[in-house]
């Protein structure tokens, strides 16, 4: 430890006068004799003025590093701060230049007639790279160099590949249902007909395919997921075969529900009369005679024709004295002799 020096007396810590009452501090007690009674407190006074002294002293100190630190780099906070500015407004206007690109593109391919699927993937596809240019320009703003994000992005591209493998499947998978058109948007498809679901496509993106339910529910399919599974296409075709089955009582006439069958079948308005109408007996059931019959529809409309013709059959069977019976069976009890 070296000597310190008073700042009162400029004596040194050896000065008779001073007194060492602190950790490397010389504190004055300069004109106060030995015998006073106030020495001690006038002491410990002149303690508490050197310390605030020198905190003032240290905090201007600071204060004039913080200006000149300041003062100094003035243009480079300016510029900096010019910057961000510029690049949260191009960030702005790129957005709505992206927004803007996006919609004339779907136009466009609307116009020209292109499968609505192949439109709404192009332009997900359109509106990842847009912005991938986009945040590129705004990083070579900022003085970054086009090489170092290139590279950057070659990593990143790296690491997330093997991340989200996932997600690169279904980005393949994306583009093979876009090959190979195995449905439109628009269409009412039924994916893994076992436990899987159904609805009409409602958009197909880089990712993901959106269906909508019959109640109105939006069901997401992965790509990857929808291609590598079996998909009945319901609305593939105009028309569509419709069967219908109902059982007859074994007392009931064959001949006369066939008759009525097939009139309701000629007389329906949306059956297709030029078409086969097939009215037959299908199966001799536990508990009825099934009659099976089976015409062709327009697909739009077929849940509306098989609804009405079951309400048809019904009525007439009804008006025509054919029951149509409840499964039952029979019972036969059979008394053994006691006396035997």
């Amino acid at each position: 430890m070296g000597i310190s020096s008073c700042r009162f007396c400029d004596f040194e810590r050896s000065g008779r006068n001073c007194f060492w009452i602190t950790r490397d501090r010389v504190v004055c007690g300069k004109g106060l004799k030995k015998g006073d009674g106030n020495l001690e407190g006038q002491v410990i006074e002149n303690a508490v003025q050197e310390t605030v002294q020198e905190t003032v002293d240290k905090v201007n100190s600071n204060w004039d590093q913080i200006k000149a630190y300041f003062n100094g780099h003035i243009p480079d906070l300016i510029s900096f701060g010019m910057k961000v500015v510029l690049s949260i407004v191009a960030f702005y206007v790129g957005t709505k230049l992206i927004k803007w690109l996006l919609k004339v593109a779907k136009s466009s391919m609307e116009k020209a007639g292109i499968d609505m699927g192949v439109a709404q993937f192009i332009c997900s596809f359109g509106k990842f790279l847009l912005y991938l240019i986009l945040i590129f320009n705004i990083a070579t703003n900022f003085g970054v160099k086009e090489s170092s994000v290139a590279a950057l992005l070659g990593t990143a591209g790296v690491t997330i590949g093997l991340a989200l493998q996932g997600g690169l499947e279904n980005l393949s998978g994306g583009v093979m249902l876009l090959l190979f058109k195995p449905f439109q948007v628009g269409d009412y498809i039924i994916q893994d007909q076992a436990g899987g679901t159904e609805g009409t496509v409602y958009k197909v993106e880089m990712f993901y395919t959106t269906l909508i339910t019959i109640d109105n529910k939006h069901v997401i399919i992965p790509n990857g997921k929808l291609s590598n599974s079996t998909i009945i296409n319901v609305t593939a075709q105009n028309l569509r075969n419709l069967e219908i089955k109902v059982g007859i009582s074994y007392d009931s006439d064959i001949k006369k529900a066939k008759k009525l069958l097939q009139h309701i079948l000629q007389e329906d308005p949306g059956t297709k009369s030029d078409k086969d109408m097939l009215v037959f007996v299908d199966e001799l059931a536990d508990s009825a005679v099934v009659m099976g019959l089976r015409v062709w529809v327009p697909t739009d409309k077929y849940w509306k024709i098989k609804w009405r013709l079951n309400e048809k059959i019904k009525e007439s069977f009804d008006a025509n004295g054919i029951s149509i019976p409840y499964p039952q069976m029979d019972v036969h009890v059979v008394e053994k002799n006691k006396d035997k």
